[in-house]
């Protein structure tokens, strides 16, 4: 858990610097909201790639040792963004960042599951998704400390420089962090006769038994769930800095108190939303969180600023990003033993490749439109999908991985 929580904070830092610098990159290199929106969304298709691969290979070759490949690449890519001179530079270092950042959700999220008991996995899951505020506070506090100390055109090199750091989690990984039980004893049942081991490929399983019957219809379902809520989180997360200066005109260390109260209340709604996957069931976790963060983005593109409007941001941030919580356990208990990091991978992943046209089509609408219009539309169109698609799929609190059936029972 601790790997986990580490890696995908870290994970978090280095996604979210690029929000807080798009306005300054626009002022420095003249580029087009349109073109910022297109450098989000290359990240997040490259992220489907990179987190359905990376699931594929920890099928194979085991969560750990693929785990730290994810994080030297993200952190790698990340770092080399700080020495881009231009649009297409940053394109090119943030789309191949995307490899690592989207794997290491992946199998991260396969290894807690696969880790903790069936009664706490919801719990478990969720602590480890609440890194990802942390990641994120991270992020505003360092783009408010360099917005300060150094001038524009060197403080966002600064951020992305920083990101090289989550390297060091590898040398943790690797003392520290074994495979789980259930991985192992699942290798040993399915492959006994040709002595595979650890890092030796599983070839009993193909990777496409996710879209053969009966996981065909778990595997579309799962997918448009993640689809919604990622679509709905890029859409906010993407361009609500710039939404904040350009259209509620808040300078620096406004649009940081803003932030920080966003991030505030994600970090609870994670929390909150963690305890609630396992006390009332994922499904109904899920619809609660769409319906609410659906009501509190047209409120909070549409309202006007005030003192009090600042504290919108609270529960904008705990249903935005809460909603996340049950979603590692809840995929990891919808597939297989033997194709788990496959099935997770893609349909996290896959989902992230969808959702990660909104920040573009935002962008692109808001030539035509207000950039709170553009917003408001296309997070409510995507939590509409989320209520959908968990609707639709079984309820799977307290299931148990059961390595004799070489599924979940």
């Amino acid at each position: 858990m601790l790997a986990a929580y580490a890696g995908y904070g870290l994970d978090g830092f280095d996604f979210m610097v690029y929000t807080f610098v798009i306005p300054t990159l626009i002022a420095l290199w003249g580029m087009s909201k349109a073109e910022a929106g297109y450098i989000a969304s290359a990240t997040l298709i490259t992220s489907a790639i990179g987190g359905w691969g990376a699931g594929i290979m920890a099928d194979r070759y085991g969560r750990v040792r693929v785990l730290q490949l994810t994080v030297l690449w993200f952190a790698a890519f990340t770092f080399l963004s700080g020495f881009t001179h231009s649009y297409d530079q940053l394109l090119f270092t943030r789309a191949m960042q995307g490899f690592g950042f989207g794997g290491e959700w992946a199998v991260g999220s396969v290894l807690v599951s696969e880790t903790i008991e069936a009664r706490n996995r919801g719990k478990a899951a969720g602590v480890v998704q609440s890194s990802w505020s942390v990641g994120w506070a991270a992020a505003a506090l360092a783009f408010w400390a360099v917005s300060v100390l150094l001038p524009p055109d060197f403080g966002w090199k600064v951020l992305f420089w920083v990101g090289i750091l989550p390297a060091a989690l590898i040398i943790y990984i690797r003392r520290n962090v074994t495979e789980p039980a259930i991985y192992v004893e699942t290798r040993e049942k399915t492959a006994p006769a040709t002595g595979q081991c650890i890092g030796v490929p599983l070839r009993t399983a193909h990777f496409l038994d996710i879209f053969r019957r009966p996981l065909l219809s778990t595997t579309i379902l799962a997918t448009l769930l993640s689809t919604g809520m990622l679509g709905a989180y890029y859409s906010v997360t993407t361009w609500l800095p710039t939404f904040l200066e350009t259209e509620r005109h808040l300078s620096v260390t406004g649009r940081t108190g803003y932030m920080m109260m966003v991030i505030a209340g994600s970090l609870a709604g994670y929390l909150a939303s963690a305890w609630l996957s396992d006390a009332v069931g994922r499904r109904h976790s899920f619809i609660l969180f769409a319906c609410c963060g659906a009501l509190l983005i047209l409120a909070y593109t549409h309202m006007p600023v005030s003192g009090g409007m600042l504290l919108i941001g609270f529960p904008l941030g705990f249903f935005v990003l809460g909603i996340f919580s049950g979603m590692g356990a809840f995929f990891a208990e919808l597939f297989p033993n033997t194709a788990r990091g496959s099935g997770q991978g893609f349909c996290y992943s896959v989902g992230r490749a969808f959702g990660s046209a909104c920040p573009a089509l935002i962008g692109a609408w808001s030539t035509h439109i207000s950039l709170s219009q553009s917003i408001g539309a296309m997070t409510v169109g995507a939590y509409a999908l989320v209520v959908i698609a968990a609707w639709a799929l079984p309820e799977t609190r307290g299931r148990v991985f059961s390595v004799e059936a070489g599924a979940t029972a």
